[in-house]
């Protein structure tokens, strides 16, 4: 089983890239950081994202995800965001990582859980902001900057995949993955 992290800063295009990449026949996980914010949202928190359990409610999510996509029929899976996207958030909202948030950290490199080698979505050079995207292109160029780092940091190596129109972005990842198992 092969499991692929896509990252980069928000509004990059990586949900669409997702759901494309899901039409290949690929298995998929959806991020966990939106379906927070929109389920915190509905319980009348405005601002989740500021409180420091805000980490662990993403962790929590992701492993459950994680977890249960094993289990499905594609060897072939993409994730839109990792434990190690989430510990880029926690970085940039200047909260100290969570003793959960470590964990699994730890539990996804010691069980090897996913490729090491992570496609970074470039930025599209804007941003379009919604209920859960809340940031200025600025910041978001900031963001980047964290989950490069991190992804280093955690010993991944980032494959940049431009910015392009969406068929060609997956059709890229596509070569890459084709390429390693070659």
């Amino acid at each position: 089983m092969r499991r692929y992290i896509l990252t980069g800063t928000p509004g990059c295009g990586k949900t669409s890239i997702i759901r494309a990449l899901e039409m290949t026949g690929a298995s998929v996980v959806a991020e966990a950081a939106t379906d927070i914010i929109a389920y915190k949202q509905m319980q009348g928190v405005a601002e989740p994202w500021k409180n420091e359990d805000f980490i662990d409610y993403i962790i929590r999510l992701q492993k459950h995800r994680q977890i249960d996509l094993s289990d499905k029929y594609s060897d072939l899976h993409f994730y839109d965001r990792s434990p190690i996207c989430t510990y880029a958030l926690s970085v940039y909202l200047g909260f100290e990582p969570s003793k959960n948030l470590m964990n699994e950290i730890e539990r996804i490199s010691n069980q090897n859980i996913y490729e090491y080698r992570v496609f970074f979505i470039d930025n599209l050079g804007f941003i379009e902001n919604t209920n859960a995207r809340k940031i200025s292109f600025e910041e978001s160029l900031k963001f980047e900057q964290i989950h490069k780092d991190a992804y280093k940091k955690f010993g991944y190596e980032c494959i940049n995949i431009p910015a392009r129109p969406i068929e060609d972005r997956v059709k890229l990842i596509l070569e890459h993955i084709n390429d390693e198992t070659s």
